[in-house]
């Protein structure tokens, strides 16, 4: 059954016959793309103004071609490309040349991506890896647009971020079937596997894997099996610090964006379990390296690099443990094209009446990022401690070693003494003692024991170090017990 539509634009071209096939639709995509550029580097660069924001650029592609466009044996499409010139600047910024972004993207067909979300958004991955194309909703890509000169001032101030990286927007119109797609930078690369996948919120309502999910070789798993299968993710200092300050940042724009229900997308790889072998890897990062486009980079905002530090090993993972286990992760900002619109705001208010309205995940925008935050640095994210307890116990171990040894350097000059002050207090009994003017000294009734022996050192020291306090401002005594906790509370 063939269809026709009259195109929106209201020039009358007709959009026909059939509905396309997945296949050819992937290839309009494609086509539309590679022409959209290739006609924007006829123009010359300048300056990225206000208006350009809002430009929308549109193009008539049939399939028997035509004097400004190519001939092709898709169905006859409409091609819209949004900002032209703002998105040519964001490739320049992130040192995307047009022929590397053209070969990327139209040399070999596009490989569909399986979407565990709940959108209903199709997923396509260049195959050198490096672009994600995805389709999205007309209130997405208006969303979008909207969000483009901020978008420009938040990357001109910080082109390191786990935020979307936007290359481009178009709408492909095509036999009764209208598509708008983003390309943005892909955040898992396809050349190194991924043990485990998550989409994390930092809520708990439904955020569960699905059965259908777990099933597949490949699962995403969601907030509340993290918090199952993982005690947390363990970093250095420096960069949980990185890390945590990058993410930080990144909520606080979409904050100010009022932006909400986005996810990290978190892949780890376990560096212990065999990696693919160097034959059987893509060749996915021997041709272009798109800046700042690897979470490495993306969290070492103080790096100074024209050149990207992955190597082609790690492919730019950041390095972390857990037990006995070393990680490479790989993690990034998605789905930001959420606003906490009325509709939005309705979903909240429905889903609260029924659940805790803090554990579901639409939620104003403000609470969202705090609550995001919190899960991450506190559940997900851990920082590496140094280890204390050892550290204090050695110390406390060689203390009291040295307190040993010092008891049994001192105890023959402590007899010594401890003889000199009877032969002292004997004298004073026979001579002048009570005539000073001071009252005298009440010799204890001693019981020479043995275990006795240490009590008469301590309390003799105690009265010879008394002669060189005044009267007038006593010490305090202390028992034995007291003196010794008191020291062991030091110690410590």
């Amino acid at each position: 059954m063939s269809t026709a539509t009259v195109d929106s634009a209201g020039s009358g071209t007709k959009l026909y016959k059939h509905k396309p096939t997945a296949a050819a639709l992937k290839g309009a995509i494609q086509l539309g793309i590679g022409y959209a550029v290739g006609n924007l580097s006829s123009k010359p660069d300048r300056d990225v103004l206000m208006q350009d924001f809002s430009v929308v650029e549109s193009a008539f592609l049939p399939s028997e071609g035509s004097n400004m466009t190519p001939a092709h044996h898709y169905p006859d499409f409409r091609l819209k490309t949004y900002a032209p010139l703002a998105f040519r600047y964001f490739r320049e910024l992130f040192g995307i040349k047009p022929d590397d972004y053209l070969y990327s993207i139209c040399n070999e067909p596009l490989i569909e991506l399986s979407n565990p979300g709940a959108s209903s958004s199709w997923f396509y991955l260049t195959s050198d890896d490096e672009f994600i194309i995805k389709t999205v909703q007309h209130k997405e890509a208006e969303f979008l647009q909207k969000l483009l000169p901020g978008y420009y001032m938040n990357l001109n101030q910080n082109p390191r971020t786990l935020l979307p990286k936007f290359y481009g927007l178009y709408c492909i119109q095509c036999g009764g079937v209208t598509v708008r797609v983003v390309v943005m930078n892909n955040v898992l690369p396809r050349a190194i596997k991924m043990h485990y996948k998550y989409d994390l919120k930092g809520s708990s309502h439904k955020r569960r894997a699905s059965r259908k999910e777990r099933v597949k070789s490949s699962p995403t798993f969601k907030d509340l099996d993290f918090q199952e299968m993982h005690e947390g993710l363990h970093f250095d200092a420096d960069t949980y610090s990185a890390l945590m300050k990058t993410l930080q940042r990144d909520c606080r724009v979409l904050e100010s964006f009022k932006i909400m229900d986005y996810s990290l997308l978190l892949g780890v790889h376990v560096l212990d379990r065999k990696l693919l072998s160097r034959g059987s890897r893509c060749d996915s990062r021997k041709g272009q390296k798109v800046l700042y486009s690897t979470a490495l980079e993306s969290i070492q905002g103080n790096t100074k690099a024209s050149e990207p530090v992955a190597d082609d090993d790690t492919f730019g993972g950041i390095p972390a443990k857990n037990k006995d286990e070393n990680f490479l992760i790989f993690l990034g900002i998605i789905d930001i094209l959420q606003s906490y619109r009325f509709i939005k705001k309705v979903e909240h208010s429905w889903k609260a009446l029924v659940h805790d309205g803090d554990t579901v995940s639409v939620h104003r925008p403000s609470f969202y990022a705090d609550r995001f935050l919190k899960f991450m640095g506190s559940t997900v994210f851990k920082k590496i401690h140094p280890l204390r307890g050892t550290s204090s116990k050695r110390k406390r171990t060689s203390m009291n070693a040295a307190k040993s040894a010092s008891q049994e350097f001192l105890s023959p000059h402590r007899e010594e003494k401890k003889e000199e002050k009877k032969a002292q207090s004997l004298d004073n009994l026979d001579g002048n003692f009570y005539s000073s003017s001071k009252q005298p000294d009440i010799l204890p009734r001693v019981s020479f024991k043995a275990n006795d022996e240490e009590e008469i050192v301590n309390s003799e020291e105690r009265r010879a170090s008394s002669s060189t306090i005044a009267v007038d401002d006593p010490l305090p005594s202390l028992s034995r017990s007291q003196s010794d906790s008191e020291l062991d509370v030091y110690l410590v």
